[in-house]
């Protein structure tokens, strides 16, 4: 996949950024091409050699359609939570978000949720839930083409029933 300046792009637990420019440097001897990324929460500067963005999960944001299984997701309410120690839990979840994948971000921020229901979560926990929600929330608002607060609404409506 080529992304151009000025497309959004989602990079792997840090959310969605922006591609500021694309540039080519030296790099052993060879010319290679960069996307300089930007992320949008903390305009934090990312370079990915294009050659190697989809490896390093580099993706585009989801289409519309693809929201409908995110929330299919965070309503599925047939899941065993699993109810090892949190720190196992939490290195487990910390993977799912750093893959990228706004299914298994979705996932991590179900299971918080039910979890909370059952018991209090660690502080680390609760920061986990607090990232996975940020970053769905953000893709899905611009996938929707709506403002993050309706998204919010949308996410609490799904877990208040």
């Amino acid at each position: 996949m080529e992304f151009k300046v000025g497309d959004c792009a989602v990079y792997p637990a840090h959310g969605v950024a922006v591609v500021r420019r694309i540039e080519e440097r030296e790099v052993g001897g060879k010319i290679k091409r960069f996307y300089v990324l930007q992320v949008v929460d903390n305009q934090m500067t990312i370079m990915v050699p294009t050659d190697n963005a989809s490896s390093v999960g580099l993706r585009e944001i989801i289409s519309d359609k693809e929201v409908s299984n995110v929330y299919r997701i965070l309503k599925n309410r047939t899941v065993k939570i699993d109810q090892t120690t949190w720190n196992r839990r939490y290195r487990e979840y910390m993977e799912k978000i750093k893959t990228g994948s706004v299914y298994e971000i979705a996932e991590v921020l179900r299971n918080l949720f039910l979890l909370r229901h059952s018991k209090d979560l660690s502080f680390g926990e609760r920061k986990m839930l607090d990232q996975a929600k940020h970053l769905l929330v953000k893709e899905i608002s611009l996938a929707r083409q709506t403002n993050e607060e309706t998204i919010e609404l949308e996410i609490q409506t799904i877990f208040a029933s």
